[in-house]
């Protein structure tokens, strides 16, 4: 055991719930908690963005893909750019002119409140089953690598200890202290990364570069694969990666939010895009870290290196081949992409509840005190939720685990879908778009679990997951659009001219 390495993951922990509150200062409003009464810089909120896409698994999978395979990872990045342009000058515009604290808001508007809760609890829902199982999914490296430093826990002790010193900043410090929380938890895991990088590049032969080279370890664009069915291919990760960030940073609260707490329109553009480079940036050092494992490793299999799962290749080395002080650093960095997620979820889920459904269902009229109450309360009972949700499992066999961590493209087309709909559908109405999302939520599952396809080497295959959101969003639109044609078009025209006025 290395004193030094728990010092500094201990030091971290007490550390970023401190920092969190100082740099959040008093919390004297709903707006405050909110969304900072918009006074957030910019450049924060982009790196937050980015921290709170960037979790555990990220950091420790991607790596891995390009130890197996290649750069081809990357033309996923390049369709999430792509979606967030198409947010940034079509529906951030909409957020900023209707003055709103919630994606959902704006469905509300459009709609009715029936769907706004409709796409509320579909968020609730899906961010507890897909953040709480990676919160569990988390505690399995973090258990591995202490266990390489003679320190045995549960992984519920784990859970539990992750949860209490992200919900201390959280509760306390709202939307501010996790996006300044989140600024820099992302220069922790980045700085980990960069500097284990470079240990990785003194001990590496001079032709390594060259060797994986020819290797097609650096291949990034993949034109031969099938399109249907590996989510690597080009068309299949740009499009679907496109649609997909157009969903999760633009009809999800948890991105929604942290945008709406720019302080003007044009700084929250500035920082979602920015953001969409910060990403492929960040993929590419993660990437190119996996190409030096697979040369420190001379190409070996996970289980030739007596590894029980794939992605046990970095963290094999942060423990076994970082010098002491920085193992402890990239730990604390795993644990700051974890703790970035979590804080998020929390947040926006406190949002929702408060703002979606509680007003909406209450119809009462609350003081901004008691408003501001409620956000903090729920923000524990979501916490508490969380923590028992992701201490029931206790094996890495289960394979709900996967199902769940990739869960929130099943939900995004509809999300997404419902939003376009509201834009593009001028005759729509509310029982028109409550059908429309709960049939898309059927058909994509039906396709995720019921539907393979050739896979062009003799074989069947699921779907890529990448096509889900798009699926989705087609199947919202199609069935939405063909219902709205039973109304009259001057029926809705109030509705719409609400929101294209707001």
């Amino acid at each position: 055991m290395r004193s030094v390495d728990l010092i500094v993951i201990g030091l971290y922990l007490v550390a970023m719930p401190v920092l969190g509150l100082l740099l959040s200062g008093r919390q004297r409003s709903s707006q405050d908690y909110f969304i900072g009464s918009r006074q957030l810089p910019w450049w924060a909120v982009c790196f937050s963005v980015v921290a709170t896409e960037t979790s555990t698994l990220t950091v420790i999978s991607v790596p891995t893909v390009a130890y197996l395979g290649s750069f081809t990872y990357l033309q996923l990045a390049i369709g999430y750019l792509i979606g967030r342009i198409v947010v940034a000058f079509v529906l951030l515009p909409k957020y900023y002119a209707g003055n709103l604290v919630s994606a959902y808001e704006f469905l509300g508007q459009r709609f009715g409140s029936g769907l706004q809760g409709t796409a509320s609890v579909t968020f609730l829902v899906t961010r507890l089953l897909a953040d709480g199982l990676r919160l569990f999914a988390t505690a399995i490296p973090v258990k591995v690598m202490l266990a390489a430093f003679g320190v045995n826990m549960a992984y519920w002790q784990i859970v539990l200890i992750l949860s209490a010193m992200t919900v201390i900043y959280t509760y306390l410090g709202g939307i501010k202290a996790v996006v300044w929380v989140d600024a820099i938890q992302m220069a922790v895991y980045v700085g980990g990364a960069v500097l284990a990088a470079v240990v990785l590049a003194g001990r590496l032969p001079g032709d390594w570069m060259s060797t994986a080279f020819a290797a097609g370890k650096f291949e990034l664009l993949d034109f031969g694969s099938s399109i249907i069915t590996d989510q690597y291919a080009f068309f299949t990760a740009v499009i679907g990666g496109a649609v997909f960030a157009m969903a999760s940073h633009g009809a999800d609260q948890l991105m929604v939010q942290r945008l709406l707490a720019c302080r003007n329109l044009r700084d929250s553009q500035r920082a979602l895009i920015a953001s969409g480079v910060v990403v492929f940036l960040q993929f590419a050092l993660f990437l190119f870290i996996g190409t030096m494992l697979w040369s420190f490793f001379n190409g070996a299999k996970p289980a030739e290196l007596g590894m029980a799962s794939k992605d046990e290749l970095f963290p094999q080395f942060i423990v076994n081949d970082l010098p002491p002080g920085l193992s402890g650093l990239m730990i604390a960095g795993i644990l700051a992409a974890a703790m970035s997620t979590l804080a998020s979820s929390l947040n926006s889920l406190s949002t929702s509840t408060v703002s979606d459904l509680y007003q909406r269902i209450s119809k009462h009229k609350l003081d901004d005190s008691t408003i501001l109450r409620m956000g903090k309360g729920w923000t524990l009972v979501w916490a508490v939720v969380f923590v028992v949700f992701a201490s029931m499992f206790s094996s890495t066999d289960n394979p709900v685990v996967e199902v769940g961590l990739s869960i929130a493209s099943y939900t995004y087309g509809a999300l997404l879908g419902a939003f376009l709909l509201g834009l593009l559908a001028k005759r729509a109405r509310q029982s028109d778009a409550v059908i429309a999302f709960v049939a898309t939520i059927v058909v994509v599952l039906f396709f995720v679990f019921g539907v393979t396809f050739p896979d062009g080497e003799g074989g069947e295959k699921a779907l890529a997951f990448p096509w889900y959101t798009p699926l989705g969003v087609v199947v919202t639109l199609v069935v939405g659009g063909l219902l709205s044609l039973r109304h009259p078009r001057l029926a809705t025209e109030a509705a719409v001219q609400r929101v294209d006025n707001a």
